[in-house]
């Protein structure tokens, strides 16, 4: 999938565990371990900025944009 998920990597350099950042958010924790490891298909950009208001990032912070046509299976 072209989009990436950094959740893991701000997670790890706030210090802080999924479920702090659940609490934080109002998220639940399923749907936040959905986010965290890729398998989410879309995301509000309310949840966007509330976990970049509970992580005091960008956007840019937790996702990335890769156009490597390796990555993705759909264009095989």
């Amino acid at each position: 999938m072209p989009v990436r998920i950094h959740l893991d990597d701000m997670l790890h350099a706030r210090r802080m565990t999924l479920t702090d950042l659940s609490e934080r958010v109002g998220i639940t924790l399923a749907n936040l371990s959905i986010l965290k490891t890729g398998k989410a298909k879309a995301i509000r950009f309310s949840t966007l900025a509330a976990l970049c208001e509970a992580l005091d990032c960008q956007p840019g912070d937790i996702m990335t944009f890769s156009s490597d046509r390796e990555d993705s299976p759909e264009c095989l």
